[in-house]
């Protein structure tokens, strides 16, 4: 017995209807491989502004915690401008993933979150190898370093997630990771 072209076709718009309909829940993990259990705290030193972040938990009970992304948003905030822009959650947990990978108690210290598109454009001007359109401006990115961890552990830990970009700057001491398409690179900082 087989299938007929209408029943095909129905079948077909009764799954795209019902995949629309369906909303991606906030509390789905963001990273491939992060689990829905527990909570997911980070803390960090924010390397440009002085700023400190106490272990904040971010997420817990199977959804994202709206005050601790503001601390978290604060915190990350453009350090020229001041300016505060959202950090997007997937980024939060994807440094968390690779902070349990090495299993440490993701405590780490921040170079770079949000830039505002001034600040960028700045620091290209100064750097050719900072990125015009770079994901610090989208809050899809972070330049960060993990204390009691090298910097060579670090970049491996977070090119095994195959998660996003990622971006080693050995003479500057940090790691650039994004959530962008995956890629590499090594740059002099």
């Amino acid at each position: 017995m087989g299938l007929s072209r209408r029943s095909v076709l129905r079948t077909g718009s009764v799954a795209l209807l019902s995949a629309s309909i369906v909303k991606p829940a906030l509390a789905a993990p963001a990273v491939i491989g992060l689990r829905d259990t527990g909570a997911r705290t980070l803390s960090f030193n924010c390397y440009n502004t002085g700023e400190q972040l106490k272990a904040t938990t971010y997420w817990a009970d199977g959804k994202y915690i709206p005050g601790a992304l503001s601390e978290i948003n604060y915190a990350l905030r453009d350090d020229r401008s001041g300016e505060v822009h959202p950090i997007q959650p997937k980024v939060l947990d994807l440094i968390h993933q690779i902070g349990k990978k090495l299993d440490t108690n993701c405590h780490f210290e921040v170079y770079s979150g949000y830039r505002s598109p001034k600040t960028n454009a700045m620091l290209r001007r100064a750097n050719p190898e900072v990125a015009a359109h770079s994901l610090h401006m989208e809050g899809e990115a972070v330049d960060i370093t993990l204390p009691g961890r090298s910097l060579e552990q670090l970049y491996r830990a977070s090119l095994a997630m195959q998660a996003g970009g990622v971006g080693y700057y050995p003479d500057a001491d940090f790691l650039h990771v994004d959530v962008g398409r995956v890629r590499r690179w090594v740059g002099l900082g």
